[in-house]
């Protein structure tokens, strides 16, 4: 089975929690970080589609010179709603959902008719999708850091505070988060692990703030479909 962290950008559960607010109430002096706060109390529900892409360090037989390497890129559509409820659908090079309903993790993979339903918690804190798209309070799970501008993005460091009732502190699995912010706007989502992985999300054509069916996030399995369900 495909993992989720390839199914969203996690390659994007999660790692994890952010948001976002129209361009004109924001001026172009605003930090990038100010940008992301701002972002995160503002955009109740949102659309646009993504790119994401696994990158890796030229191996020692390769050219140095030609920067990070793309080993992997899915690209497709997501949909949010605040608190927790989203859905990161990948639709090349295969399909696949990613939809948390505020209670569960769903991964539906179309190639081998499985859904797989898992209780959110941790799982979702370790989606790229979670970290975008969760709950409201960011200042309250990361310190908000702000970094220099490249590629056209106001760059945000965001770094995990401590969880006391974690073993490792915390429950991101990544070593570093990065979220590049244009106009008020989420723009990229750069994660990076203790291996050396790094993952580059992608947005466009967000919209905020859109109406969304209350049914948007409900999913039930075709008929015929493996169902497995883990605690």
């Amino acid at each position: 089975m495909r993992t989720l962290l390839s199914a969203v950008a996690a390659p994007i559960a999660l790692v994890i929690a952010s948001a976002f607010i129209a361009t004109a109430a924001l001026a172009e002096s605003d930090s990038g970080s100010e940008q992301l706060r701002q972002f995160v109390r503002n955009s109740k529900t949102a659309e646009g589609d993504f790119v994401q892409q696994q990158l890796r360090a030229p191996k020692v037989s390769e050219p140095q010179d030609k920067g990070l390497k793309v080993v992997r890129q899915t690209q497709g559509y997501f949909v949010f709603q605040r608190p927790g409820r989203f859905i990161w659908a990948t639709q090349k090079p295969y399909e696949q959902q990613l939809i948390a309903n505020g209670n569960q993790l769903i991964l539906w993979d179309k190639d081998l008719n499985q859904a797989t339903f898992r209780p959110a918690g941790q799982a979702l804190a370790a989606t790229p999708a979670a970290i975008l798209f969760g709950e409201n309070s960011l200042d309250q799970h990361f310190d908000l850091v702000d970094g220099d501008e490249r590629l056209g993005m106001r760059w945000v460091a965001l770094m995990p505070k401590k969880d006391p009732g974690s073993k490792s502190g915390n429950d991101i699995p990544y070593t570093k988060i990065s979220i590049g912010m244009v106009n008020g706007l989420p723009k990229a989502l750069e994660l990076q692990d203790g291996l050396g992985s790094v993952v580059l999300v992608t947005l466009n054509k967000m919209q905020i703030n859109v109406s969304l069916p209350a049914n948007r996030f409900n999913f039930v399995p075709p008929a015929g479909a493996e169902v497995l369900r883990l605690n």
